[in-house]
């Protein structure tokens, strides 16, 4: 049966119903029950939320304490000064519940910091403030004459659209000598009203009656609703249809389709002829929403669907079934036929948003609350219950129950936003009907970025090589790091960090862009190379560092000239005839400031047809290639020599030496003549043999040495990579940097004697194949200068 059969027993069992709802209430967890009477003013006090919910007043607003309701109206406020729940605007339980008998209104009490809910129940009690009313102001009845028997007549019933005892009708009839009236038991509220005839009724005496029913309702103050009964008076039709059931109970799945048969009702009439024949409607009194979900067949008494059922809206129909007969003066029988919609799953579950909170911080930790979800399924039973799932899985979330029908999207596992910027979460809830149905949402939680990447060089250690002579400001290389957060956290500047040495006069970096300049020209005579670290430093709290070394290799030009040293434009030499063929006349000793293939030296005659002389190609030496004798003893010899280097392009000298031949008889003065003077070009006399061999040996002594410093300094450059000094010094660079070795001072010194040392020279040639090579016009080949591909050899001189 419908709820509205179960009002006659609410006053006995509505104290029952209230110990047990306190009861539930007690033992829930985050829920609060409160109750208020319908139709209270605005601003009626309703409960203390805030302390039943365990709140201080004071952070209510600091907490962000709101509360949603799930109707379309606000009927309740809490007012955030004292926590105070209370009626917001004017209730009435009639047209929020209607007939049922639990009339409950949902809150959801939200605070965040940290974030909580709570469910909130506020029961809207009933008032009686409906009054009993009729369909019609009046009901006709026909009663035939001179019937002497107790004849009922079933009369319609008021209706009150309030529940329990409010909606308990008693009735009454106005004073007459004719009817009774029969309520029967007035806690039965669906027994029908019955108006019995006591006395027989005399036509010609009276032929219409005039009554006044009346319902008085069970509430305080009671109200009351009347109809006026018409009693016309007529002859002979004193059957009435009656139906083989006073009550019909039919089950019907909602969602049957329209058309479908609900009852086949049958009515009998012992009468005969037309007062026999019956006609089916319903009853005034049933509403007209209901008409427009069933039909009547007038003659078969079917009735059917019409419409659509929908167990959420209502799940219990009453139908008033009239059968009246067609005499003359109509009697009529009625039935009561119950509908009962069963629940099937009709509706697609629902989830919904109640808080999100973005973007969301990379470094939240496992459990953080991102989301609270509500889910909803209208359906009842196992058709309502819901679950709710993440996809994809794998994501670094998970969602709990937390309540009923509520969930908390937490993190689940540490977030990187330099992996993944933003998380595409679809959550999915789905009912446990057969078949389940389920719905979607789809949740962006962007990620914020923290600081927590250090800037990073896609090296450690970066080679830079740099032709000297630069302009000053010229930008030689370009460094650069990387940083995968974002904003200010990845904006980076450079600098170079001059603890290890200051070189703020020869090398600056740009602080955005990082291009690296040569603030001077260099001089790699000056300065062969410079090793300092760049630092990278991003603008996030706090900032992290990240840094590379960098060495600055000063690439050799070809700029400086050979240089003849100890010598004059002329240089008088006398020497004693006859000379024999190669004989060593002097050596010519020259220096360039330059070092490498641009500083070997190569020397030649300017001039060399019908000379008697020859020079050492690389030695200097000059010599006689024939026999001179006394007949040119007067004779005055100009040699001019020429000095070049092998750079590109190539630079040069000129040396000019003076050669006298003197006889015999002034060999001995012209000997002592010569030693004295300490010029560097000096005759070579036998006189001084001695000499060369002392020369001699010191020479093969210092290629020993040389040889051992050799071997050592390989050695040391295995395990350590470079050394760098100021300007000035002594500068090791290692095989394992630039592919070759070598050693020099500041200039390159070449050691050499005056005549009798001539012959004590050594020259120490160390092959370089890979020493960086130039291109002509001066630019990189395959990103490192190499030296041209003649130069296959460095000497160096002891």
């Amino acid at each position: 049966f419908c709820k509205t059969r179960g009002m006659q027993s609410f006053g006995r069992l509505g104290l029952l119903q209230l110990l047990l709802l306190h009861t539930a209430w007690k033992m829930g967890s985050g829920q609060l029950h409160y109750s208020v009477l319908e139709e209270s003013q605005h601003g009626t006090f309703v409960g203390r939320i805030s302390q039943d919910l365990g709140l201080e007043v004071s952070e209510l607003v600091p907490r962000m304490f709101r509360m949603l309701s799930k109707g379309e109206k606000d009927y309740f406020e809490v007012n955030l000064q004292n926590g105070i729940l209370f009626v917001n605007s004017r209730i009435d339980r009639e047209e929020l519940c209607a007939k049922n008998a639990d009339c409950v209104l949902h809150l959801e009490v939200i605070v965040e910091k940290p974030l909580r809910f709570f469910h909130v129940e506020v029961e809207i009690k009933d008032i009686n403030d409906n009054a009993p009313i009729f369909s019609a102001k009046e009901q006709i009845l026909s009663i035939a004459e001179m019937i002497t028997s107790r004849i009922r007549f079933t009369l319609e019933r008021a209706s009150d659209a309030d529940i329990g005892t409010n909606a308990l009708l008693t009735y009454k009839l106005s004073r007459n000598n004719h009817f009774i009236l029969d309520s029967g038991n007035n806690e039965d509220v669906s027994k029908s009203v019955v108006l019995v005839q006591k006395v027989p009724l005399d036509r010609e005496e009276s032929p219409v009656h005039h009554l006044v029913l009346t319902a008085t309702d069970g509430g305080e103050p009671k109200l009351t609703g009347t109809v006026q009964l018409v009693i016309n008076v007529q002859d002979v039709n004193d059957n009435p249809p009656v139906f083989n059931q006073s009550v019909y109970r039919i089950k019907l799945l909602e969602n049957t389709a329209s058309g479908s048969l609900v009852i086949n009702l049958n009515a009998t009439d012992l009468d005969e002829g037309i007062n026999r024949e019956i006609v089916y409607f319903f009853s005034n009194s049933l509403p007209l929403d209901v008409t427009r979900l069933f039909s009547i067949n007038s003659d078969t008494g079917e009735i059917k669907v019409i419409g659509k059922l929908d167990y959420e809206d209502i799940n219990c129909y009453e139908l008033h079934i009239v059968a009246e007969d067609k005499g003359s003066t109509p009697l009529s029988g009625h039935c009561e036929v119950f509908v009962d919609v069963l629940d099937m799953n009709d509706n697609i579950p629902e989830v919904f948003v109640n808080s999100l909170t973005v973007p969301l911080p990379e470094d939240s930790t496992p459990g953080t609350v991102v989301a609270i979800l509500s889910a909803s399924d209208k359906d009842s039973g196992i058709n309502g219950q819901v679950t709710c799932v993440l996809q994809p899985s794998e994501l670094p979330f998970k969602i709990e129950s937390t309540f009923k029908n509520y969930y908390s999207l937490i993190v689940g596992a540490p977030l990187d936003r330099e992996q993944v910027a933003e998380y595409k979460i679809v959550v999915t809830v789905e009912d446990q009907g057969i078949p389940p149905l389920s719905s979607s949402i789809t949740l962006l939680v962007p990620l914020s970025d923290i600081n927590d990447n250090a800037p990073a060089f896609p090296q450690s250690f970066y080679t830079v090589f740099v032709k000297e002579n630069n302009p000053p400001g010229a930008h030689i290389f370009t460094i650069s790091a990387l940083d995968p957060d974002i904003a200010e956290n990845g904006l980076i500047t450079y600098w170079i960090d001059e603890k290890l040495w200051p070189l703020s006069s020869y090398i600056s970096v740009h602080s955005e862009s990082g291009k690296l300049y040569a603030l001077q020209s260099l001089d790699y005579e000056e300065l062969k190379v410079l090793e300092f670290q760049v630092r990278a430093k991003d603008a996030g709290l706090p900032s992290l560092c990240g840094n590379a070394t960098v060495q600055v290799f000063v690439m050799d030009e070809n700029d400086n000239a050979p240089v003849v040293s100890g010598s004059s434009e002329e240089n008088l030499i006398h020497l004693v005839v006859p000379v024999m063929p190669g004989h060593i006349v002097g050596k010519i000793h020259a220096l360039d400031a330059d070092s490498g293939y641009n500083a070997w030296l190569r020397y030649e005659l300017a001039e060399e047809s019908n000379s008697p002389w020859t020079v050492g190609q690389y030695s200097g030496e000059v010599s006689t290639k024939y026999s001179l004798d006394e007949s040119e003893g007067s004779k005055i010899h100009s040699v001019l020599v020429l000095v070049k280097d092998h750079g590109k392009p190539q630079l040069s000298a000129t040396a000019t030496l003076s050669v006298s031949l003197v006889t015999s008889g002034q060999t001995i003065k012209m000997d002592i003549n010569l030693q004295r003077s300490g010029e560097s070009f000096v005759p070579l006399v036998d006189s001084i043999n001695v000499y060369l061999i002392i020369a001699i040996c010191s020479v093969s002594s210092l290629f020993l040495l040389a040889t051992l410093i050799y071997v050592a300094l390989r050695c040391h450059c295995k395990s350590k990579e470079s050394m760098v000094y100021g300007p000035g010094m002594a500068t090791l660079v290692c095989a394992s940097e630039v592919g070759s070795w070598s050693y020099s001072n500041r200039h390159s010194h070449i050691l050499a004697g005056v005549s009798a040392e001539a012959g004590a020279k050594s020259d120490l040639m160390i092959f370089s194949p890979n020493i960086p090579v130039f291109a002509n016009n001066g630019e990189l080949r395959n990103g490192t200068e190499l030296i041209p591909d003649s130069a296959k050899e460095v000497s160096f001189w002891f």
